[in-house]
């Protein structure tokens, strides 16, 4: 059902995606697809967190440095914007400018699980490869991840551009250099 709806979601947009047609695409009843959700949004924000807790994974390689690191995960990121989990990623946010229960889910799951991994990702990356994370502050790191995200939903989402690789080269880059030059934690 949720491969459906993924399906669907990509050659239907969010308006043309119904509980019918996902019901019809999975071969199911409608009941049995009312019995796990209530609403086409429930289920487009289960697919998400399924879908993304892989691609949006923060993995480092002990033998690259931070930069080739941090680029990677962006280019994982980016990549997840083209993907159909990214494509519902897109539709759930619009959604979520009009309905603020499909805001509120979307803050209070995906993106906050999501929010949180970025955090841990970010400071271990900095621990390993700079020991940078004692003078990195919570509220720096907050800030950082920021940085380092926002150019990227920015360009799919304000700019509907594709996502370049100059953009994730000197994302990585500035937001290193920034993290480095961190004032000490008092």
């Amino acid at each position: 059902m949720l491969h459906a709806a993924d399906d669907l979601l990509v050659e239907r947009g969010f308006a043309g995606l119904t509980i019918e047609g996902i019901a019809q695409r999975a071969g199911v009843a409608k009941q049995t697809i009312y019995r796990w959700w209530k609403s086409k949004v429930d289920i487009l924000l289960d697919t998400l967190v399924d879908d993304a807790r892989e691609a949006l994974q923060w993995r480092t390689d002990d033998t690259v440095s931070a930069e080739e690191n941090l680029v990677s995960h962006l280019r994982r990121v980016a990549d997840f914007f083209e993907e159909p989990a990214g494509q519902v990623l897109q539709a759930l946010l619009g959604h979520a400018q009009l309905e603020s229960g499909t805001a509120a889910s979307l803050r209070d799951g995906f993106l906050k699980e999501q929010r949180e991994r970025d955090m841990t990702g970010l400071r271990e990356l900095l621990a390993r490869d700079h020991g940078t994370t004692a003078a990195v502050d919570d509220r720096t790191l907050d800030h950082l991840v920021d940085l380092l995200l926002g150019p990227l939903y920015y360009r799919v989402l304000v700019a509907g551009a594709p996502i370049d690789r100059e953009l994730v080269d000197s994302t990585a880059r500035l937001v290193l250099a920034l993290a480095q030059e961190s004032p000490p934690k008092a």
